[in-house]
């Protein structure tokens, strides 16, 4: 399968994915959400003819339709083993909905060769520094030019590439090094299922329904927030209330604010978000929605008049909420924050507000340093950055003013907002970008006339090979060994096991080979494995050799 053998480029897609979770939980997270509608649209979009899972979780067929195909379709989803490597050989490329690409090099390296599939990760986030760490350790791994990172907007792009610049820059500093293979950096952004929204948004009862539970009044306007309620991972939620207060009393009232999603600190955090909105905001209805009721989260997409939401945390790097929001017919006010950047255009399908990040500095190099050490969680070393990183109420409030003043403005900037997704953000879109980034990695890697060596990552390497010094001696192919006693004491004994004697048998060869292996030593007296093993397959001879060392664990054979 390697080399010139792959002239056609496949129509199979193998994925990564050690937790395959099929259900997602009641209170996903983006990334989670992400994955699973990616997932979805290259089983439905992308024109496969086979789909492999490589997961460590027992999954049926039957139960991947359901999850990634539930309303059909021609392409078959298949389920392997975590470490079966033919799958991605038949398709050329393995995909990681997480940026940890490392492994799977080294992984890639040490089974098959780096010719033989390119490997593709996702970055959902650069914010936590275990993830940037794990995303820099690709510099060291055998990655090659046919790899790539995806990265979710330009802001990460361009954040990754300082970040590898700068780790390349040490390491050349630090080990004199001079040559440094990236992944490729393509830029493709998530996507919505935007027919479903639509529909959703689309619904007249619902909208009725549901305002008339809120209490609106026919002329008032539902402001609509849509996320965790996290002020350490998402936002604070302060500069949204400043800013609808100011809006409302210069519109005369008329404005309500519903927070749609829920609170990862419990009741404690609600309590700070009450008394946040009761300080902020006393004229304006706030209303606290549960986010992972879906069907409720449908019926407000229908009910609302406009979207908020104004992310000041480095955790956010893409932002699915304003594409939704733009799908469902929605004006957006949001940040000008990175993903939300690149998603809207101003005054086009609605407005970016400015921000103003922390000085760089001391400090920072502190809480850089406390998280480090754990003498600071990731959510207090973000939740300090956000807090330190403002965003302009009153440019908010004067969006949200003349959105709120101008009906046929919400409808164009409306209707801006679905062409933008039409044409940019649905799954069917974006599914067709992820199918031209495999084409061109697959040619770019059959050009190729690298010839890196096969090879185990250096610190995580065979432990039967790192300890060899540790015993007096180790088997090998020439090692002589004999029986310890009469060959039926011995059969008696593998009839005969302990739990104890059976723990990790799974590394070694069946009970019934080693038991055959115990009859050709004794038909062939003192022998050494080289010789035992010529009547075995080739394939089985690693797991006799270890079957071996078992058996004189046992006592039953003597070297």
């Amino acid at each position: 399968m390697e080399g010139s053998a792959l002239a056609e480029v496949s129509d199979q897609l193998a994925i990564f994915a050690p937790a395959l979770g099929l259900e997602l939980p009641r209170d996903a997270f983006g990334k989670d959400v992400a994955n699973r509608g990616l997932f979805q649209a290259l089983a439905q979009y992308g024109g496969f003819s086979r789909m492999h899972w490589l997961t460590a979780d027992p999954v049926s067929q039957a139960s991947l339709q359901q999850a990634f195909l539930p309303n059909g379709g021609s392409t078959e989803l298949l389920s392997t083993d975590l470490l079966d490597l033919y799958a991605p050989c038949l398709s050329g490329v393995l995909l990681r909905g997480q940026p940890y690409l490392a492994d799977l090099a080294w992984m890639r390296g040490a089974f098959r060769h780096h010719h033989s599939y390119s490997l593709v990760g996702l970055i959902h986030t650069l914010a936590p520094p275990a993830v940037r760490e794990q995303i820099g350790a690709v510099t060291v791994a055998p990655l090659q030019p046919w790899d790539a990172l995806i990265c979710t907007s330009p802001s990460v792009q361009r954040a990754v590439e300082a970040m590898l610049d700068q780790w390349e820059a040490h390491l050349a500093q630090r080990l004199g090094a001079s040559r440094f293979h990236r992944p490729q950096l393509p830029l493709i952004p998530l996507g919505v299922d935007r027919c479903e929204l639509e529909l959703a948004a689309d619904d007249a009862a619902a909208r009725h329904q549901l305002r008339q539970q809120l209490g609106l009044h026919p002329h008032e306007l539902l402001v609509l927030w849509v996320g965790r309620l996290s002020y350490f991972e998402k936002a604070y939620p302060q500069p949204m209330f400043q800013a609808l207060q100011r809006a409302a009393q210069r519109l005369n009232g008329g404005l309500h604010f519903a927070m749609v999603g829920w609170f990862p600190g419990g009741d404690s955090d609600q309590r700070l978000y009450r008394e946040a909105a009761e300080r902020y905001c006393p004229n304006v209805p706030v209303h606290w929605l549960d986010g992972r009721d879906q069907e409720l989260v449908r019926r407000c997409w229908a009910a609302a008049d406009l979207f908020l939401s104004l992310v000041d945390n480095p955790q956010e790097t893409f932002g699915l909420s304003p594409v939704e929001a733009m799908a469902a017919g929605l004006p957006v006010v949001v940040s000008d924050w990175d993903g939300y950047r690149y998603t809207v255009g101003h005054g086009r399908e609605g407005f970016l507000i400015p921000t103003l990040g922390g000085a760089s500095g001391g400090i920072g190099d502190e809480l850089a340093t406390r998280h480090s050490l754990g003498l600071m969680s990731y959510q207090d070393y973000v939740g300090a950055v956000a807090q330190h990183t403002a965003v302009d109420v009153e440019a908010a409030a004067a969006a949200l003013v003349r959105l709120g003043a101008d009906s046929n403005l919400r409808r164009s900037m409306g209707e801006a907002g679905r062409r933008n997704v039409r044409e940019r953000f649905d799954w069917s879109v974006v599914a067709g970008h992820y199918r031209r980034l495999f084409e061109e990695l697959q040619q770019c890697r059959l050009s190729s006339s690298s010839a890196e060596p096969r090879q185990l990552h250096p610190l995580r390497a065979n432990p039967f090979s790192d300890f060899a010094g540790f015993a007096t001696t180790q088997l090998e192919l020439d090692t002589r060994l004999e029986l310890a006693c009469e060959l039926e004491v011995a059969l008696a004994a593998l009839g005969q096991l302990t739990r104890l004697d059976r723990c990790y048998e799974g590394c070694h060869a069946q009970l019934g080979e080693l038991q055959q292996l115990l009859q050709v030593l004794h038909h062939q007296g003192p022998s050494v494995p080289r010789q035992l093993l010529a009547s075995f397959a080739p394939e089985r001879q690693q797991p006799l050799l270890l079957g071996l060392s078992w058996l004189a664990k046992l006592g039953l054979v003597r070297w």
